[in-house]
């Protein structure tokens, strides 16, 4: 078990270099230091009784979940102050219905035709096609991958196999489906 003072060593010996891959990351200063004092905060309240040879690898994987949140969170925040900004040009309209002025975004359900709705959901099935057509542990591999989000190490472990045998998977599987979908006519 780390002691405290294992813990306050290691969150020291590691603070500017994650501050560089945050900052690097995000492009932000200010967003970088928030990102890596809440993964040294994770790190120390959910994981501080670990054994200190597992906080190096247990902050790189917190650190890198504190980062895809924080891009999720800026996307969430950006498409709310662009639906709001829509909002704001009518000023001499007191008793305007603020969602008579929105509109459907290029690309959602409400904007999207008939014949895109049609033409989208073939593809996906023929996609979903190939898929099947793969080899099954490309298949598996490619799936948790790419579709269930699994990390290199989480799919080997859950195909019992190597990392090296995961990559290799997707790869094929990623090759042979671009090569299938092209044969067809989709391009992606």
């Amino acid at each position: 078990m780390a002691s405290a003072e294992e813990l306050s060593a290691f969150l020291a010996s590691v603070e500017r270099r994650a501050f560089k891959q945050a900052k690097f990351a995000v492009r932000d200063a200010d967003g970088a230091l928030d990102i890596v004092q809440d993964a040294m905060l994770k790190l120390s309240e959910h994981y501080g009784a670990r054994p200190a040879a597992e906080l190096p690898l247990l902050f790189t994987r917190i650190l890198q979940n504190t980062i895809h949140d924080y891009f999720r969170r800026q996307k969430v925040r950006s498409t709310w102050v662009t639906l709001f900004s829509a909002l704001g040009g009518r000023d001499n309209e007191d008793d305007a219905d603020p969602l008579e002025t929105l509109e459907a975004l290029a690309g959602s359900d409400g904007a999207e035709s008939a014949a895109d709705k049609v033409e989208r959901s073939q593809v996906i099935a023929i996609i979903e096609e190939e898929i099947s057509r793969l080899p099954a542990r490309q298949r598996e591999a490619f799936v948790m991958r790419y579709w269930e989000e699994m990390d290199v190490a989480e799919t080997a472990a859950a195909m019992g196999c190597s990392e090296g045998s995961v990559k290799t998977h997707c790869s094929r599987a990623t090759h042979a489906l671009a090569k299938a979908l092209s044969a067809r006519g989709i391009t992606l």
